[in-house]
This record gives C-alpha cells, structure tokens and sequence, in this order.
C-alpha cells in the first residue's frame, strides 16, 4: 500500500509540475466558459425566447436558464477532456521508456496501473471541482435559482462524470504509446466529445437514428444529469410565470434541453441515469483491469 501511494504522489507530482499539461487542463474549463458566454450564450438565449415567443418572461428568468445550461455544458466537456489531459502521464512514461524500469521492479502491475488511475482522478478532481465553484460564481451573478440540494448534486454530478472520464481515458491511453499518439487522440476528445454527449447541441436536435445510437453512451446521460440540477430551479420560476394554459409547455422546454431523455422512446428516470453513469464506470473499471491482467500473464 506504501508503494502504491508514492506512485500516486509521484504522478500527481510530474502532472502538476509539467506546466504544458497542467496549464491546458486547468484553462480548458476557463476559455469554454468564456468562449460559451460569447458565442453559444446568444444562440440559447434566442432559441428559449422563440420557443415562448407569445409569452413575456423576465430576463432574470431567461438569464437564470441560459447560464444553467451554458454551465452544464462546460462542466459535462470538461470533466472529461481535463481527464485526458492529466491521464497522459501515463502514455508519456512509455513514450519516453520510463514504464520499464516500474515492469522490472518489484511493483506489482496492478498497482502501477491502479496509482495511474486514482493520480489523474485526484488530478482531474481538483481541476474540475474548481471549475465548478467558478461557475457556481457565474450563476451567482447571471441568475441564481439553485437550492442546496442541486448544488450538492451538481458536485455528485461532477464527481461521477470525472470518474467515467478517468476511467475512459485510461482504457484509451492503455493502447497508446507515442507522444504522437497522445497529440491526435486529445485533438479527437476535445473536438468530438461534446457533441457526442449532447453538451454542444441538444439530443433532441439530432435525427432519430442519432438519437437512439448516442442513449447507449454513458456521458449523455451525465450531461442530462448536470442540465436537470443548473436548470431546475430557473424551470421551475418560468412555470411560475406562465398563465396556467402554457405551464405544460415547460415540459416539452425540458424534451428540447435534454433535461428528459428517452431510450427507444421510453423516458429515463431521474434514479436511472445516476444507475446508468455509476454502472457504466463500474464496468468500465473491471475492463480497465482485465486489460491490464492480460498483459501481465502476457509478458
């Protein structure tokens, strides 16, 4: 257990002290929320106000929702593109031939490639938890309609998709051994990543096929998540302001935010996505495992 703590220290302390890996992990949540507010920050807010074009709601309101979902979409992208980044430690050991001289000592595989995972979670944690104070702050100031328990479980939130971001991203780097490698596969992730999880654009934009393909990711539904607890306070105080006729259409505004999400048109429960995220990284921690079982029996 000795051992497997100094190689956990030692890992958070090459990632921290590696100020290119450091660096982009700890801006990347800092420049989407910028670049968010300036471009898609708009492009919510017009889109809210035609859905109830007929209807008149006050800007706090409209603030309120637009930052709760500007927000979710930051933190779902971030809590896994900040794992990638503090996860190429270990692709870098191989690239560079530090991995051999771990395989030739005494250390167990296992407890290489666990202090590996559990380095980049408490790495990725620290980034991705104070990002989520920040944009706490951000709603603060913009509209501020959260009760304690949805920050609370705005941190669940994180805490889990931080996980699976991990968990994923060590499964990916296992198969990776260049710096090259690392290069390209961080450019996919960062590119790719937020549209595949409904951070970028809506699930509920994309056609039918689309749809049912992407509610088998696990990621989705995390953002689902995030966007329930930054949004439901300000969804209620819109139902609030809507003559008693239009209330149902809050409904349909959670159907187009992704707020409801729906397998093969069955609606998925709040408890079911919570079920789906933490089993997914479940899973995906026992495959993490086996692989590298494999190529310890292998060598």
């Amino acid at each position: 257990m000795k051992t497997f703590w100094l190689l956990v220290k030692r890992n958070m302390k090459l990632f921290f002290n590696d100020k290119g890996m450091f660096i982009t992990s700890l801006i990347t949540p800092m420049i989407l929320l910028v670049l968010y507010i300036t471009f898609l920050g708009n492009v919510y807010r017009d889109s809210l106000i035609q859905n109830f074009e007929m209807i008149e709601i006050s800007e706090k309101v409209i603030d309120g929702i637009v930052s709760g979902q500007l927000v979710s979409s930051i933190l779902a992208v971030s809590c896994v593109t900040v794992a990638f980044c503090s996860n190429f430690l270990m692709v870098q050991d191989k690239a560079v031939g530090t991995i051999k001289d771990f395989t030739i000592s005494p250390v167990k595989s296992n407890t290489l490639s666990i202090s590996y995972y559990v380095a980049s979670l408490f790495s990725t944690l620290i980034i991705c938890l104070s990002a989520t104070v920040v944009c706490l702050i951000y709603l603060a100031i913009a509209g501020w309609y959260l009760s304690i328990i949805d920050v609370l479980l705005i941190f669940v939130d994180v805490i889990l998709l931080v996980l699976f971001g991990t968990i994923l991203s060590s499964i990916i780097n296992y198969f990776l051994s260049t710096l090259g490698q690392i290069s390209a596969v961080g450019t996919v992730v960062s590119s790719v990543y937020g549209f595949v999880c409904g951070a970028y654009m809506p699930l509920s934009t994309f056609p039918d096929v689309l749809q049912k393909v992407l509610s088998f990711l696990p990621g989705t539904y995390g953002t689902s998540l995030l966007r329930e607890h930054t949004m439901n306070g300000a969804l209620k105080a819109l139902e609030e302001e809507l003559p008693l006729e239009f209330q149902s259409s809050v409904s349909g505004a959670k159907d187009s935010f992704d707020i409801n999400l729906y397998f093969f048109g069955n609606e998925v429960s709040h408890e079911m996505k919570f079920i789906i995220l933490g089993g997914s990284i479940l899973l995906l921690i026992v495959v993490y495992l086996l692989l590298n079982n494999y190529k310890r029996k292998k060598a």
